[in-house]
């Protein structure tokens, strides 16, 4: 039997506040919460909570029979907590079906594979913990920020222990092949990689409400009479689409849920596919050949490249700029920065100032939030230059607490040599004369002050 995956990506970053020249130093809040939550609840409302259901209802009605995949990123893991926890409630329920499967991916949406390995484990490692902690599953299957996939993040993905990880079946990689089969690293052939039909995820994502679309109006029996058609040899297609895409982009009125609802048994009636996890493809299939992918691809534009994110000079020198602040960051204890610092790390703030797109916005609920690119490109940088005062504020304190420590450390070992000394030169092992006693008390007293007075300053 052929198999067919459903992934649904689901994300939401921590959007900025306007942040002005003027509130550099002063302020060091930069979020604008009441759009995170109207987002975070719209979005709730419209989408994953009705899509939710939809699926518990297929679960339950197909049993074992229909399966489903979810990347959730960590900060949309952190919305739901703060805005709507009943989401979060939702998704342990389809999780307690055995149904659902959880992939895994950077906790913050970043675009730290392209830049800083350790900073791509770190977020790898802490988004695998909230998944285990929220769901009771330690993913083996990974899904990097946007698809973006090379031979090189392959290396670092099948290094921290992943089976096989999810990107794009981009043309210019396949060439003449197909997507719809297993593949696996040229670099790590133990990495296996799951590629996504774009064509068909894009014809429900994209063209699903287009009446201009030469295939409108896309039925449940018509799309599984497409995946009938692919060549039987084929063994797997990937559909792999943003979880918005149903309520958000394609609207309730459009027909998009009774699509979703209807579309497990016209793929049973109409076509010889059966639903299959992502890790199960993996364990049963063999890779039909090595992906060799030099150059990073994505899911995004038709390109598949990374001109979305750092396609401009405002985009590379923000990402720049960010990411010269790594090695203070990883040296801090605050907590605050350490916050900031993963959600300033979020692809979307490099998103809104792509020239790319501009002119032509989605509509939908991600849209961009700035007037221009420029308009978001300062403000970030605005928001930078105030965190970038605070991390080497902070490297600066934590460098003087640490030569603190040390003199600290070095009157302490005096203080012990001076009494090894008078311990060594007294008439007998157990009792000094009065004159060495006195001399030594008064010593060691002398000796201790500027130890406290060191330890007080530390502590204040």
């Amino acid at each position: 039997m052929r198999k067919i995956c459903l992934f649904f990506q689901i994300h939401q970053p921590f959007r900025l506040k306007r942040y002005r020249f003027f509130d550099i130093g002063n302020d060091h809040y930069y979020y604008d919460d009441f759009s995170n939550e109207s987002i975070l609840r719209k979005v709730a409302d419209r989408s994953y909570l009705k899509a939710n259901k939809v699926l518990l209802d297929i679960i339950h009605k197909h049993k074992d029979k229909f399966k489903v995949a979810f990347s959730i990123s960590g900060s949309a893991l952190d919305q739901f907590e703060l805005y709507a926890p009943e989401v979060i409630e939702s998704f342990q329920v389809l999780a307690e079906t055995g149904m659902v499967e959880f992939l895994c991916e950077t906790d913050s949406h970043s675009l730290a594979s392209l830049s800083n390995p350790s900073e791509f484990q770190r977020q790898v490692i802490s988004h695998r913990q909230k998944i285990e902690k929220f769901f009771g599953q330690i993913p083996t299957v990974f899904s990097n920020t946007e698809s973006i996939y090379s031979d090189q993040i392959g290396e670092q993905v099948a290094n921290m222990g992943f089976e096989g990880m999810v990107t794009e079946g981009a043309k210019h990689i396949l060439g003449w092949k197909s997507p719809n089969y297993l593949y696996c690293s040229a670099v790590n052939p133990r990495l296996k990689l799951l590629l996504r039909n774009f064509k068909l995820s894009d014809d429900l994502s994209f063209r699903f409400s287009n009446k201009n679309w030469n295939q409108y109006p896309l039925t449940s029996e018509k799309f599984a009479n497409w995946l009938n058609h692919i060549e039987k040899r084929e063994e797997n297609v990937n559909i792999y689409i943003d979880y918005e895409t149903f309520g958000g982009r394609q609207s309730s009125e459009s027909g998009i849920f009774e699509f979703l609802k209807h579309l497990p048994q016209a793929i049973f009636k109409y076509s010889d596919y059966i639903f299959s996890f992502p890790s199960e493809i993996i364990r049963d299939q063999q890779p039909v050949a090595p992906i060799s992918v030099p150059t990073p691809i994505s899911w995004a534009d038709e390109e598949r490249d990374l001109a979305t994110w750092l396609g401009n000079d405002l985009q590379k020198e923000a990402f720049a700029k960010l990411y010269s602040l790594s090695n203070l960051v990883e040296k801090s204890e605050d907590s605050k920065i350490i916050i900031d610092w993963k959600y300033l790390q979020a692809s979307d703030h490099f998103y809104y100032m792509s020239t790319k797109f501009f002119s032509d916005r989605p509509t939908y609920l991600h849209a961009n939030p700035y007037e221009s690119p420029y308009d978001a490109f300062i403000n970030y940088m605005n928001v930078l230059s105030d965190f970038t005062i605070r991390v080497k504020k902070d490297f600066s304190e934590n460098i003087s607490e640490h030569k603190i420590d040390e003199l600290v450390r070095k009157l302490d070992e005096k203080d012990k040599e001076i009494i090894k000394y008078q311990i060594a030169n007294s008439k007998t092992p157990l009792e000094e004369p009065q004159s060495t006693k006195k001399k030594s008390s008064k010593t060691s007293d002398s000796e201790k002050k500027p130890s406290d007075e060191m330890a007080k300053k530390k502590r204040s």
